[in-house]
């Protein structure tokens, strides 16, 4: 049997296979575990509320049959199916969680990933704990190696990062040794995949790019643990991960490797309360913020936005298009038009998003009056804030700021509001809210020795 030849030091993929193989449930920390559920409650919700769009039926059609669940839909799948479809869903609305230093999405790619691998193998709820807290954390620390980077060079870190995440994942849930998590990471650097081009016309491939890390990860484990050989020094190596992903910047692996197993800085994740960009959000609390002093549209003349040089070419750029996006989904990433949604209903949620609303004269006249300005002093990525300057008719001024994301490390959602975010979720998906309910209840006995056969009671 091929085996790998002796290098002189440990690689980065070495060191941390050695702290997936000896990690036991104890040295997880007990909010990294309450996060855990949290991410597994919040992936159901999206993924039952995405359920009957068309992205997710166009998904289905190329999947296969097996024992994994997909969250709202009869039947089973195979695992690499599973995954896909759930991944997919809930991340297709761009209302998961995210991780604010980098920024990345864990849920939508860890959870489908561990949850199909578990139920592939009859696995219990503590290996389900281990490969999701094994997965998320790495997929927010491997996100701060070289930030702005990935994006820079024209990927989505969600996705080239979370393929390399879900293989330590799934890895983890099935108790490989250290040279075959080893190989899993190494294979999965070569699977990595996902370039931003949807922003050019708001079409779907975002949308698949979780579900895609999800059963690449799943594929990657699975072939280290039939022998297949992976490269060791696939993070920091000559032509390696960062080499080919962010190529712009020199990578930092302190980041990733210092205090692991200590310091788990998932526990920071941030749940989103509006349904599209991530750093779109604080500027629709700024927009509500104007919309309570009783202004209304037409009193406002221009609206000037300070935001981080980062942001601007996939939440700003191209500006015209920005004002009047071709599909909801576009709309997301549009941060004049989520503005418009915050000032004019207060909210920007599922039932925002639509053809016909992102199509009101209402909302394209007030996105219109919406402008932004470089501050070179944002603290993107590191923390995610807001700023509004409106001018008034009357040539008075207002201006809003908000200092960090509602949702995020600085103002974190209550277990009750994301347990009602899941159950919204649900309910707007079909779901009786019995049904989810059911669910939560679920949630709390997940991590418990027993097996995860109760998954399959909401494959409905």
């Amino acid at each position: 049997m091929n085996q790998h030849s002796p290098l002189a030091t440990t690689t980065i993929a070495e060191t941390l296979a050695r702290w997936i193989v000896g990690l036991s449930r104890d040295g997880i920390s007990q909010k990294a575990i309450d996060i855990s559920r949290m991410l597994i409650i919040d992936m159901a919700g999206l993924a039952i509320a995405a359920r009957k769009e068309d992205y997710v039926a166009a998904t289905i059609a190329a999947t296969d049959k097996g024992v994994a669940t997909a969250i709202g839909h009869h039947g089973g799948f195979d695992a690499f199916s599973a995954a896909l479809i759930n991944g997919t869903a809930a991340h297709g609305e761009d209302f998961d969680d995210t991780f604010e230093g980098g920024p990345v999405h864990s849920g939508a790619v860890i959870v489908p990933a561990v949850l199909a691998v578990c139920e592939r193998e009859g696995l219990s709820g503590d290996r389900l704990l281990k490969g999701v807290a094994v997965g998320v954390e790495l997929l927010c620390r491997l996100s701060l190696v070289a930030p702005k980077a990935i994006h820079t060079a024209g990927f989505h870190p969600t996705a080239v990062i979370g393929t390399i995440a879900a293989a330590a994942a799934v890895s983890a849930s099935l108790d490989l040794s250290e040279s075959e998590t080893v190989s899993a990471i190494g294979i999965a650097g070569s699977m990595a995949a996902g370039i931003i081009e949807y922003l050019a016309e708001g079409t779907w491939t975002k949308r698949m790019h979780a579900g895609n890390a999800a059963q690449s990860g799943i594929r990657a484990a699975l072939m280290a643990r039939g022998g297949f050989l992976g490269p060791r020094t696939v993070i920091e190596g000559t032509h390696g991960f960062f080499h080919a992903f962010a190529p712009s910047r020199a990578p930092d692996f302190g980041v990733l490797l210092r205090d692991l197993g200590h310091d788990w800085i998932m526990e920071t994740i941030a749940f989103k309360p509006y349904a599209c960009g991530t750093m779109t959000q604080p500027f629709i609390d700024c927009a509500i913020q104007l919309a309570e002093t009783g202004v209304s549209a037409d009193q406002i003349v221009e609206i000037v936005c300070d935001v981080g040089e980062g942001t601007v070419h996939r939440l700003w750029e191209p500006l015209a298009v920005k004002y009047a996006p071709q599909t909801p989904y576009a709309a997301k990433f549009s941060t004049p038009i989520c503005m418009a949604f915050g000032f004019l209903d207060r909210k920007a949620g599922l039932a925002q998003f639509t053809e016909r609303r992102i199509a009101d004269p209402a909302v394209r006249a007030l996105a219109a009056k919406v402008r932004y300005r470089i501050d070179p002093n944002d603290e993107y990525p590191k923390n995610f804030t807001g700023h509004l300057l409106a001018t008034l008719s009357d040539g008075s001024q207002l201006e809003f700021r908000q200092p960090y994301m509602r949702g995020g490390k600085h103002a974190p959602l209550t277990v009750q509001e994301i347990e009602t975010k899941f159950v919204d979720n649900a309910v707007y998906g079909g779901w009786s809210r019995e049904t989810a309910l059911a669910f939560l209840d679920l949630s709390q006995t997940i991590f418990d020795g027993a097996d995860l056969g109760r998954v399959r009671e909401f494959a409905l």
